[in-house]
């Protein structure tokens, strides 16, 4: 009998695991279609994913008409700075080509309206002088 309890304890361990992913997934989905995004590519968590879409649709709502894509690279770069350390990189715009090498879980490409924004951390080593 304990063979059987363990076996019904895992596969609704399971289940229950099976459902909160489903909810996170279904929460995503809104939180995206919510900011109008779409995700490109991405290495980075969640809730920094998100706080990149909230930035940037509030920047793009705050400033009806055309895009200020310099405005919106800037403060998206300022806000990880200050947020999750130096060294963020941010590219803004409609067209433009790029390959770069990032910092483990730091890196996001989306669209967001027709706007195409490139957010990326690389690692800081200090200067060894001697």
């Amino acid at each position: 009998m304990e063979g059987v309890e363990l076996e019904l304890e895992r596969r609704s361990k399971f289940l229950n695991n099976l459902i909160q992913q489903k909810k996170k997934a279904k929460e995503q989905q809104d939180q995206k279609d919510e900011f109008n995004v779409r995700v490109r590519a991405s290495d980075m968590p969640l809730s920094v994913q998100n706080r990149a879409f909230s930035l940037s649709r509030g920047l793009l709502d705050a400033t009806p008409g055309k895009a200020d894509n310099k405005r919106l690279a800037l403060a998206l770069k300022k806000d990880f700075d200050s947020a999750y350390g130096p060294a963020w990189h941010c590219i803004v715009g409609t067209s433009f080509g790029s390959y770069v090498t990032h910092s483990v879980g730091g890196f996001l490409y989306f669209q967001i309206d027709k706007v195409y924004v490139l957010l990326f951390k690389t690692a800081v080593e200090p200067l060894d002088h001697q």
